[in-house]
């Protein structure tokens, strides 16, 4: 492992000056660990929210230890905590409670994704807050909910995708896979940035702040919208089809004779006809009653798929591109992890960049909001643990009032 660099320096501007960071100034206290919460909070501090995360001495964010991929550090870490500033402090002692309870009284924005209660417990449960600090916002992100049967169950990301039923329609029909990523957690974590972008726009007008609550299974439940009203009024529930599409077809990956699978799929009436036409060069199959409409088309998907295939196994991937571009059919490569890093249309758009780290500078992607006219905030870097608790603590023992008149200059991570 790479010795790490010193620790970096507080930087008070931005090279890309304030115009870059719409939430500069706005203050985030962070008692969040794994994804959920580290996620919302990262889209947070890239609008330029000064986000200060509390972690525990010595181990820090559980997730700092998933693995050591990037040259020692997590991937998970990297990705979900850039731009944060990261404080050491046992909440539980007395003195960590009072500088935690201090950090409170200076935020816009109270995040937390601890074990069901464990905020009440440490006096900073959004109950008491919203009495005490009513501009403050509150989210607080659990798997189940603060009520219910299962409030007080852990919640993992895989134990979510199965109670949610994700894994009953995802895989293929032999065996349910879970979705590669932390799905579950990601959306969540989306939800919590959106509620807590809405309710810094609400209290502009009230004044007040909000209690939000986001839960894991409710947040991927409505991932799972049209799934579950196809179930409940269609009698089944959606197949399970591998790459393949559930509800329309053709749609999926379909292999050439190079080797290569195309992904393709087919919308509507007119590019099912051009699809014929063009691409099988078969064009009495438009008319033919097995496949006129989707469902139609889905209903029989093993003999259609049978004569697509027939076809893109006669073909080099070069050349079944060429025909599905002359039939403006949508289509795909099936590309790996390295080949999505070196994506052409990525690399046009500027679409990567640079960033420091404990390990060196490292490469990300931008957000992916791009607004007219506005020059592309620089990527902020990851912090080492406890890399701020020493300019932080301080910075909580100047008065309350004086603080807040100069919150958009205190010292903030680069």
């Amino acid at each position: 492992m790479p010795e790490p660099h010193p620790p970096h320096g507080p930087v008070d501007e931005p090279r890309d000056g304030p115009e870059g960071r719409p939430l500069r100034g706005l203050v985030v206290v962070s008692l969040e660990q794994a994804v959920a919460a580290p996620f919302a909070t990262r889209q947070l501090a890239d609008l330029g929210a000064r986000v200060i995360k509390i972690e525990r001495p010595g181990t820090g964010d559980l997730a700092r230890g998933y693995d050591r991929t990037v040259r020692g550090m997590s991937s998970h870490f990297v990705w979900l905590n850039r731009g944060k500033e990261s404080v050491q402090l046992d909440v539980r002692s007395p003195e960590g409670n009072r500088q935690l309870r201090a950090l409170v009284d200076r935020a816009d924005v109270l995040v937390q994704n601890l074990a069901p209660g464990a905020a009440a417990r440490l006096g900073i449960g959004s109950a008491e807050l919203a009495l005490s600090h009513p501009r403050l916002i509150t989210c607080d992100i659990s798997g189940y909910g603060s009520t219910g049967p299962h409030r007080d169950r852990k919640a993992y990301d895989l134990l979510i995708q199965a109670e949610a039923g994700l894994l009953s329609i995802t895989g293929t029909p032999q065996t349910p896979s879970k979705v590669g990523l932390s799905i579950a957690d990601i959306c969540a974590g989306m939800y919590a940035y959106s509620g807590i972008l809405t309710a810094l726009l609400e209290r502009t007008r009230t004044g007040l702040g909000a209690t939000l609550e986001v839960s894991m299974l409710e947040a991927l439940g409505e991932w799972m919208g049209y799934a579950e009203y196809f179930t409940r009024y269609g009698g089944t529930a959606p197949a399970r089809t591998g790459a393949g599409h559930a509800t329309i077809a053709p749609y999926g990956p379909f292999p050439t004779n190079d080797g290569q699978s195309v992904m393709l799929g087919l919308q509507n009436a007119h590019e099912w006809d051009a699809f014929c036409q063009i691409v099988l060069r078969l064009p009495h199959l438009a008319h033919d009653p097995r496949f006129l409409g989707n469902a139609d088309r889905v209903a029989h998907r093993g003999e259609l798929d049978a004569i697509v295939r027939y076809t893109t196994q006669g073909l080099t991937s070069v050349e079944l591109v060429a025909r599905l571009d002359e039939a403006r059919i949508a289509h795909a490569r099936q590309r790996t992890m390295s080949e999505f890093s070196e994506h052409a249309q990525l690399r046009a758009r500027g679409r990567w960049a640079s960033f420091d780290s404990p390990v060196g500078e490292l490469t990300g992607l931008v957000p992916p909001v791009t607004v007219a006219g506005r020059i592309p905030a620089r990527l902020r870097s990851v912090p080492a643990l406890g890399e701020h608790t020493a300019s932080v603590l301080a910075w909580i023992d100047t008065p309350l009032e004086h603080s807040r008149e100069g919150r958009a200059s205190c010292p903030r991570n680069s």
